[in-house]
């Protein structure tokens, strides 16, 4: 779900925490499933033939858009994690769509992609990862044809995102060494700002940006709330490092914390996130 390979990202996302996201991709597939149908729709809608999807992860959004394009279409997913690539490709192979959905491993902001080659460049929470986010949107704008599309989704603020920093808010005691949200750095959050997205965009060289919000209901089984918030984030790395008696103290205070969004055996919350789109012109 990266796709930039300076080297903190590049060991990042090929260390634990790329291994977590192959690992726990059935949750995520189900927890996304929402986002990745409004770009499936939006792309096929466009009439959409040669797509590149930028920051693929384990390749869901690549392999659903091969296939709804058909036997017309073909996709590419690029992303800089060994250990979400091997998944990606396994999918696709399982799926029949090796032929339209192929992977490469490569650093979005500076890949020598085909010149004017894709008619839409999409991306489902991949782009936010950019060590200089005007360069890598400008190697993508080289890589759209004339009036390709581009459409990423991108999430709002952790104000508007509460389910998503709740263990760490919970944790914080506990885990006092835990990293604080950087505004604007490389990270989940980097593009909350619609100002900051409009501006890195016009000075890369697209055009037609639009960007509105889109709230989703997302939805996971309650058994996979633990495993959830253990692996990902800010705590899930953290509690690499810990002893097991600090472990089950963050995940008792952890999961208390987010029983307001349990309700019986589904876990339910409301992603708030910018669509974001604009023309290569």
């Amino acid at each position: 779900m990266n796709v930039t390979g300076d080297g903190g990202q590049a060991a990042r996302w090929n260390g634990p925490a790329g291994q977590a996201w192959a690992e726990a991709r059935t949750l995520t597939d189900r927890m996304f499933k929402p986002f990745e149908d409004l770009l499936v729709d939006a792309v096929s809608a466009a009439g959409a033939g040669y797509v590149l999807d930028v920051g693929c992860g384990t390749g869901a959004t690549t392999v659903a858009l091969a296939r709804r394009l058909g036997a017309q279409g073909r996709c590419v997913g690029v992303d800089i994690s060994d250990p979400m690539l091997a998944a990606a490709r396994a999918r696709a192979e399982r799926e029949k769509e090796g032929a339209r959905a192929v992977f490469i491993r490569a650093d979005a902001q500076d890949h020598a992609f085909q010149p004017a080659a894709f008619d839409a460049i999409v991306s489902r929470f991949g782009v936010m990862f950019f060590g200089d986010s005007v360069a890598a949107f400008a190697n993508l704008r080289r890589a759209a044809k004339d009036g390709g599309e581009l459409r990423f989704l991108a999430w709002r603020a952790t104000a508007e995102n509460p389910f998503m920093t709740t263990a760490e808010r919970a944790a914080a005691p506990l885990l006092p060494g835990l990293p604080a949200r950087q505004p604007d750095e490389p990270g989940q959050f980097a593009f909350a700002d619609p100002d900051r997205v409009e501006r890195i965009l016009a000075e890369s060289g697209w055009a037609s940006i639009d960007i509105r919000p889109v709230d989703a209901s997302c939805v996971f089984p309650e058994h996979e709330l633990v495993p959830y918030f253990t692996r990902f984030g800010p705590v899930g790395q953290a509690l690499r490092d810990v002893d097991e008696r600090t472990r089950g103290q963050v995940v008792e205070t952890a999961r208390a914390a987010f029983d307001p969004y349990v309700h019986g055996a589904e876990v339910r919350f409301t992603a708030a996130c910018w669509v974001v789109g604009a023309q290569a012109r």
